[in-house]
């Protein structure tokens, strides 16, 4: 799960005419990535970067409309027993691009492998998210075969679950759940699959026409065996790795980009530019960045930040607002809550689940009398009256350093006595600190990987977070495990309801500051149109872009 360590990216790529609103060449589109593709193997890749590339070529049992709602795709049609805990997939004849057909033994094949391979994203098959019946048991080492998962004949796909799943045809259209063709898989040398287009295979819209792993360079054209093709605009586009804003501003505004994702330093410059504001929009990407406290006693001033009213303090000593709005810039919404704004809707009622931004202002806000009355308790408590404190973030692009710079100065002028010490890395050495126990205070990212509460509240339970809080609270466990696979699973509203009483618990202990929901301040060029961006899963999606 740590591809979540990062903000959403949008962007594009170089190719002549086709960017800043002239007109494009042979119907192309060009769009930027901001790091490399890191594998196209759907059971091994972590990165967003990763997920889209294959989402563009290979299709799921459904996939998710311009509004986010799941709508068919390989799956024509499902039936659902009436406890909710059988799905019986019906899928269309398709064809990979190989001309083999799309069977339900593929899926059958590709869930087993990913289960029983155990990486990093086998978890969302567990019982924690999508309770594929014995996932667990597999993914610890168990008979792959007893995984709840079966093809009756070549066209009918049948998955059992141990708890019923509100979202789960959502969630088909999450990359781990995709096929892989087993004949075109086993024939292959061991580790190439997915590693340049003739080790790969697409069911959807695109196929691969140009790609070697680590290349800044991928180029996709249309699918004519895809089920679907004749919906499908775009003949042929690419991707580009432009890691530096910079460098993709210069390029929109010259022409050789279609789409790209520019800083919050630079959305005044693009805003004082008459014609060029005329392209930036901000899309929410559905990122939570936060402040997460470490309670070790190990770490400085013996597990000082293990007292509750010293992480409160500086919850409390932070102006989110100020920060959003000085430094941020691009968008993205003070947030005061564990779960995102603009993020899982209620099914029943249409509200955000987090529509409500004062239900914890109790806890959760900018109050500098009540930040130093937090204060004055923890120094009572602990016996002393100065901390220093470590904070690591990475620095690898983005406005990182100026938000917690930002945060540093608030936090030491609003509390006196506390001192931040910055620490920046760059991402590789982060995720080897926040995973080894090795911080006080890290500056975090998490991106949801599905449209529901959960795919944020597991993150804080005992045994679900890779970023060692060292928080552990019996009865937000309860509760996490009761809405997953326990006894409110089948339960909607009580479901529902119950996550808020979680959120509570975690937000009045303080594990986490909440700070911003993010957006993107993007620039697209106006001949461009049919773009879906999501806050969840696969962020974006071409299948329906048109360039006029």
């Amino acid at each position: 799960m740590f591809k979540k360590f990062f903000m959403l990216i949008c962007a594009a790529l170089l190719i002549a005419g086709c960017g800043g609103g002239e007109e494009s060449a042979n119907n192309k589109l060009s769009v930027m990535l901001a790091s490399n593709v890191v594998s196209l193997d759907s059971g091994q890749c972590t990165d967003v970067a990763s997920f889209e590339v294959i989402a563009d070529c290979i299709d799921g049992l459904t996939q998710l409309d311009a509004d986010g709602k799941a709508i068919p795709a390989i799956a024509e049609s499902f039936d659902v027993s009436q406890d909710g805990k059988t799905y019986t997939f019906h899928l269309r004849d398709a064809k990979w691009s190989n001309g083999d057909d799309v069977t339900a033994d593929d899926f059958v094949f590709a869930w087993r492998r990913h289960c029983q391979k155990a990486e990093e994203y086998a978890y969302i098959m567990d019982s924690t998210v999508a309770c594929v019946k014995n996932a667990d048991a597999v993914i610890k080492g168990g008979d792959p075969t007893t995984l709840g998962v079966s093809a009756p004949d070549p066209k009918t796909f049948v998955v059992e679950l141990d708890a019923p799943v509100s979202f789960f045809p959502a969630l088909m259209s999450f990359p781990t759940f995709y096929p892989i063709n087993e004949k075109f898989y086993n024939s292959l040398d061991s580790g190439t699959y997915g590693t340049t287009p003739d080790t790969f295979l697409s069911n959807g819209a695109f196929v691969l026409s140009d790609y070697l792993p680590g290349t800044a360079n991928i180029q996709l054209k249309k699918n004519d065996s895809y089920w679907n093709a004749d919906k499908i605009s775009l003949d042929a586009w690419q991707y580009q790795v432009v890691s530096s804003s910079d460098n993709a501003l210069i390029a929109f505004k010259n022409g050789t980009l279609n789409l790209v994702t520019i800083s919050g330093s630079q959305v005044e410059h693009v805003q004082a530019d008459a014609e060029l504001s005329k392209n930036l929009k901000s899309i929410p990407s559905g990122a939570l960045s936060y402040l997460t406290f470490n309670q070790d006693p190990k770490n400085h001033h013996a597990g000082a930040l293990a007292n509750v009213n010293l992480r409160l303090a500086i919850s409390n000593a932070i102006d989110r607002e100020s920060l959003t709005e000085n430094y941020v810039m691009n968008g993205s919404t003070p947030t005061y809550t564990a779960i995102p704004i603009h993020f899982a809707p209620n099914a029943k009622t249409g509200k955000f689940f987090a529509e409500d931004q004062n239900q914890f202002a109790d806890y959760v806000g900018f109050d500098v009398d009540k930040a130093r009355g937090f204060f004055e308790k923890a120094k009572s408590e602990l016996g002393k009256d100065s901390f220093e404190l470590e904070v690591i973030y990475s620095n690898d692009g983005g406005g990182s350093t100026k938000v917690i710079q930002a945060i540093k100065s608030q936090v030491e002028e609003n509390l006196p006595g506390v001192i931040l010490k910055l620490q920046p890395m760059p991402k590789a050495e982060y995720l080897d600190k926040v995973t080894t126990n090795s911080f006080d205070l890290a500056l975090t990212d998490w991106v949801p990987d599905y449209d529901d509460p959960m795919t944020f509240l597991t993150l804080w339970t005992t045994e679900g977070c890779e970023i060692c809080e060292h928080w552990s609270n019996a009865d937000y466990d309860k509760i996490i495990a009761d809405c997953t696979s326990g006894s409110l699973a089948a339960d909607y509203d009580a479901r529902w309801n119950a996550m808020y009483d979680a959120e509570k618990i975690l937000l009045e202990n303080a594990v986490i500051a909440p700070l911003f929901t993010n957006a993107n301040a993007i620039l697209i060029a106006p001949n461009i149109s049919g773009v879906d961006f999501h806050v969840a899963g696969v962020n974006r999606v071409f299948k329906s872009a048109t360039i006029k």
